[in-house]
């Protein structure tokens, strides 16, 4: 094979992640690529186990473009088992630890998968469950049983390469299966040249610099995650994967290995910057810092780009894609507020409720389109449709379900969800506005703001607050303190304290658990 220069290689308009994997190995084979405080590998043992794992795939009979089901922990070997995936032609398919047995086992069924790599833990779970789980061999990632070998048993023998898989840009990579609450998730299928383009331009956001170390503390099964997994491994880092995020080992682990990238979500910045020990560790090789998936307060980005070294940038998208946008949050301290601008050739514009384009500067559901849209939901046409908005020329754009304005400056702020907003006597009423609102009263250290059914205003806004431990809140007092900031028609009609918000694993919060809360508290609200 002719010797691959990666940066350059990277500039291509389309290539394989395999080319490169195999490039590290050869021209940095002892650069550490895999690390998880278990198991550490360097570039050319992480190519040989990538080669092996794959060419079994294919011996065992994988088609092009079929996914492989991994479940489990985030490790090395789960790291592994993604690569191999789509070195092998196959398309990986990360399920989440958090769905119950029979999501899980739709899903399975779902993408079609012929193998599954599992975890003991998650294996029993199955299992104990009792749920009929599709035909389908299980490979352990770490201990084997009975009916089912290692990963180390299982894969073809040392030295074995998978045959080349003639995969092009339209063939899946993978599908990322949303985090729905209720029901079996929509799996997102990603094509090979969506994720080829978020490598690609891995350059301009931070990577491909000598020495780079990302460091991970959120699961590999999330597109958070996934971004600038698969750019570090485009570009020939090392990923430290964290099983668990926990403030302290996280601190240890940035200065032991003295790490350069990392992508948190904000909850997990907020718990930094509370950690009592935060300032005793050096930071100081961090260039850059991402956060998405969830909503970064102005205020915690400025706290974060005073007391962190390196850039921030907030990314906005969604695992779909569509409208995608940067903030650069360190070179624009006046712009915090937003989300950035759209980035990457992304085009976004808004509409309003009957989905007509409306004119640059005015509210409305943001939609986009960008080289990193997703090629629609897995089995589901009908979905995809509707979450598709088609502009005059017939070109398909993606609805983001926010809803947002477009400043003069092109810079994005977000009002909330779509399907969040509250029609309250005729008004829409965004929750965000609200929890700025509840977040400004003192000793309120969480909060967020829900509608619920109201026989007199259709919806009425409902609220619920955390507190810091010990100090105790004065709920009605504070309600009033909020509804006096606020307009007449926002105001909220009743508020609860909370021990912790509901939130997934990468910290949006679950506000269908909190209307359920809500609602069960007060059935019918009358004001």
């Amino acid at each position: 094979m002719t010797k691959i220069e990666p940066i350059a290689y990277l500039e291509q308009p389309f290539g394989h992640l395999a080319d490169l994997i195999n490039a590290h190995a050869a021209n940095q084979p002892d650069r550490f690529a895999l690390d998880d405080g278990e198991e550490k590998l360097t570039w050319a043992e992480t190519a040989a186990l990538v080669n092996r794992v794959a060419a079994q795939l294919q011996a065992d009979g994988l088609a092009k473009g079929q996914a492989v089901s991994i479940l489990g922990t985030t490790t090395i070997r789960y790291a592994i088992a993604y690569l191999a995936a789509i070195v092998a032609g196959g398309c990986a398919a990360p399920l989440t630890t958090s769905a119950t047995p029979k999501q899980l086992a739709n899903m399975m069924a779902d993408s079609g998968a012929m193998h599954l790599f599992v975890d003991s833990a998650k294996r029993a779970e199955l299992f104990e469950s009792g749920i009929d789980l599709p035909p389908i061999q299980h490979i352990m990632m770490d201990l084997a049983k009975d009916d089912a070998p290692s990963m180390d048993d299982w894969m073809a023998n040392e030295g074995a390469k998978p045959k080349d898989p003639d995969v092009g840009p339209k063939d899946p990579f993978n599908i990322i299966y949303s985090s729905g609450t209720t029901g079996t998730p929509k799996g997102i299928v990603q094509s090979r040249q969506m994720r080829w383009y978020q490598m690609a331009v891995g350059e301009n956001s931070g990577y491909g610099g000598p020495g780079q170390v990302s460091l991970f503390s959120t699961p590999l099964y999330s597109n958070t995650t996934l971004g600038i997994f698969v750019a570090t491994v485009a570009y020939g880092g090392t990923s430290i994967l964290m099983r668990k995020f926990d403030c302290q080992r996280w601190l240890e682990l940035a200065q032991e290995n003295r790490a350069t990238h990392t992508m948190l979500v904000p909850v997990q910045y907020q718990r930094l910057m509370d950690f009592e020990g935060f300032n005793d560790y050096d930071l100081s090789h961090f260039t850059h810092k991402y956060c998405t998936s969830a909503p970064f307060s102005a205020e915690l980005k400025a706290e974060v780009i005073q007391r962190m070294p390196g850039g921030l940038i907030e990314i906005y998208s969604m695992t779909e894609g569509g409208v995608v946008c940067i903030l650069l949050a360190h070179a624009f301290p006046d712009k915090l507020h937003t989300v950035g601008i759209a980035w990457g050739g992304s085009e976004v514009i808004t509409v309003d409720e009957d989905l007509n384009r409306l004119p640059p500067g005015e509210m409305g559901e943001l939609v986009g389109r960008s080289q990193t849209m997703m090629s629609g939901y897995q089995n589901q046409p009908e979905k995809t449709e509707e979450a598709s908005w088609y502009d005059e020329n017939g070109d398909r754009w993606q609805r983001m379900g926010d809803i947002g304005r477009v400043d003069e400056d092109g810079f994005i702020t977000l009002m909330g969800r779509s399907k969040d907003m509250i029609i309250s006597g005729g008004f829409n009423i965004y929750p965000r506005d609200l929890e700025e609102a509840l977040m400004a009263q003192s000793d309120v250290a969480d909060a967020a703001v829900v509608g619920i059914d109201s026989k007199q205003w259709g919806e009425t806004p409902v609220g619920f607050v955390v507190t810091e431990e010990g100090i105790s809140l004065d709920l009605e007092a504070l309600k009033e303190a909020t509804n006096a900031e606020l307009g007449k028609t926002q105001r909220l009609s009743e508020l609860y304290l909370i021990d912790e918000l509901p939130r997934s694993h990468i910290g949006k919060i679950l506000k269908t658990e909190l209307r359920d809360i809500a609602q069960q508290a007060a059935p019918v609200a009358t004001d």
